[in-house]
């Protein structure tokens, strides 16, 4: 992290950076994320094809409709519950690996006010928009 100025108006770093060390671990991270990220969308895939087998319930009085089953509207409020949690998580996981990339560059540039900036917008919450909410329902941390 970046002190600022010092007393004589002398921008001070107080980063000791190794290049090389942060894109070996941008790197293993991004692969990781990437894993997660499949995850995640795979996980989505399943819970779609697990409720839609769990079966519906028919009303046996007219007029005859079918509705979701017992066991395919918990996995549905299951998934709503944590999808914005999963959803924060790729999203601040992107945000930090970007931020930790764009500082670097400019750390190595001696760009160091850049690198300053790209760390502080890179620690700020991400928005979060689930698909269907609709604009100002997004904002940082999942709340439980």
């Amino acid at each position: 992290m970046l002190d600022g100025y010092g007393d004589e108006g002398h921008f001070v770093t107080g980063w000791d950076v190794d290049p090389a060390g942060v894109y070996s671990v941008l790197s293993k991270a991004g692969t990781a994320a990437k894993s997660m990220s499949d995850t995640g969308s795979a996980m989505q895939g399943n819970l779609e094809e697990a409720a839609s087998a769990a079966g519906t319930l028919t009303s046996q009085y007219g007029p005859y409709s079918s509705t979701v089953g017992l066991v395919g509207s918990a996995l549905g409020q299951f998934a709503q519950a944590w999808g914005r949690d999963l959803l924060y998580i790729a999203k601040r996981t992107s945000k930090s690996l970007d931020g930790a990339d764009q500082a670097t560059r400019c750390y190595v540039a001696g760009a160091l006010e850049q690198a300053a900036n790209a760390q502080r917008e890179a620690a700020k919450e991400p928005k979060v928009d689930l698909p269907g909410e609709g604009g100002g329902h997004g904002g940082g941390r999942p709340q439980r």
